[in-house]
């Protein structure tokens, strides 16, 4: 097969987040290290928080400002490699935006078959995400690359936070009303691209979804007071509502019909096509803390559970302040068993 007719999907076992470890193992896995505390680290590693948050020196003589860092790459989640760039730059830049931070700049990471692909694709992924990180007013000032002969792409960024505004997922109040800000459903649509059996017009919607910023929907939550935030991405929105609530302390309850789907997702999750192996790992890990009303339907279940990449930022604020925020109410964070998820 020669170079311009090879699918860069065709040489990945996964699928953009789709790829990530799984949940379950991770949270053993990290249990177990014998992690460093210093007061300069606002929020890191135990929260399973979006990104880290670390002071810099002494509040007299800098005032209110940190860093926020993040660090976010995968395989190919479509087989356009300019549009590959742009959604790696924008599920990478969102970490910083799901913690009220502004990016500042940004290391790539890459993983490339060159003598395979050769250097125009690989120079085409780093125009996508060029374009992306100028829309966010963000650097490219660096990076790191290997050969690979899985193709892999993605992005370290640092970014500047107020610690006083910050948002984190362990903030959530009672009452508070949930709002999701991008449909869910590319994972089911990418799933089923790389096998190349949907649309044009799927596809490319699925793509304008991801590579779209969460910056007005960070700016917007922070303006509404909001008390958590997450991004929703490989764990599907049950992994990251279920973070929100767990480090609240609080439980949570999602309308099911409420949660707004790309169109063409419903009929890919109902007879199973679009059913990822890395959304199968998140329904298993997740129906520990989830329950489902019986007349939930099969495709809705797979949808909260759906490995989404960069997806839109789940939110808990004060429920007269939900309809500041560029997306529905799903739900509301309740009393209950810390990060319990009831779905009706």
């Amino acid at each position: 097969m020669s170079r311009s007719t090879l699918r860069l999907t065709s040489l990945a076992r996964g699928a953009g987040c789709g790829c990530k470890l799984p949940a379950a193992d991770l949270h053993e896995l990290l249990g177990g290290l014998d992690l460093p505390r210093d007061e300069r680290v606002l929020v890191g590693i135990r929260t399973g928080d979006d990104a880290a948050v670390v002071r810099l020196g002494d509040r007299a003589e800098i005032g209110q400002l940190a860093l926020v860092q993040t660090v976010d790459f995968f395989t190919p989640i479509v087989d356009d490699p300019r549009a590959f760039g742009a959604i790696a730059a924008a599920n990478a830049l969102s970490d910083v935006y799901a913690m009220g931070g502004t990016p500042l700049s940004a290391l790539s990471i890459v993983g490339f078959p060159l003598e395979r692909l050769g250097g125009e694709v690989l120079r085409a992924i780093l125009d996508g995400a060029l374009g992306v990180l100028a829309e966010a007013g963000a650097l490219l000032v660096g990076g790191h690359s290997i050969d690979d002969p899985e193709p892999k792409f993605g992005l370290a960024v640092t970014g500047t936070i107020d610690p006083a505004r910050m948002l984190s997922n362990s903030g959530a109040r009672e009452g508070d009303a949930i709002v999701l800000t991008k449909p869910l459903g590319t994972g089911a649509i990418a799933t089923v691209a790389k096998h190349g059996e949907v649309s044009e017009e799927l596809l490319a919607r699925a793509i304008e979804v991801m590579s779209a910023l969460n910056e007005h929907a960070s700016r917007c939550a922070l303006a509404a007071g909001a008390h958590a935030a997450a991004d929703v991405t490989g764990f599907g929105l049950l992994g990251h509502l279920h973070a929100i609530a767990r480090e609240s302390g609080l439980a949570a309850e999602v309308n099911a019909a409420a949660v707004p789907a790309l169109p063409g997702a419903a009929e890919l999750l109902q007879y199973e096509r679009g059913v990822s192996g890395g959304t199968r790992r998140t329904a298993q890990w997740a129906a520990a803390f989830t329950s489902f009303a019986a007349d939930v339907p099969a495709w809705r279940r797979w949808l909260l559970a759906d490995a989404t990449t960069s997806g839109g930022l789940l939110v808990a604020v004060p429920p007269d302040r939900a309809s500041e925020l560029p997306g529905p109410v799903i739900g509301r964070m309740a009393a209950g068993p810390a990060g319990a998820i009831q779905v009706s």
